[in-house]
């Protein structure tokens, strides 16, 4: 589920967790929504991605090529934000 800045997913234990999110986009290329968000308690500074869909609900990204877009997009990102500093 989505809201205005976190997200809720649930651990393997089915433990609710929430996500901040970092940014979203869309894809001219696969016609999707998609979330970048992090886990704020984890100090490494790992991202994750999940595509969603009109009612906010996650999708995961299954193939290869999606992947290698979000991945993109992500590094162009982090990029943005070290160039902004």
């Amino acid at each position: 589920m989505l809201d205005s800045n976190s997200l809720y997913v649930y651990d393997g234990d089915g433990n609710e967790k929430k996500m901040t999110i970092l940014f979203t986009f869309d894809s001219d290329e696969t016609g999707c929504q998609y979330v970048v968000f992090q886990d704020p308690d984890n100090d490494e500074g790992e991202v994750f991605a999940s595509r969603y869909d009109d009612k906010g609900q996650l999708i995961p990204i299954e193939s290869e090529a999606e992947w290698e877009m979000v991945e993109e997009v992500i590094n162009t990102f982090v990029e943005d934000e070290e160039n902004a500093d």
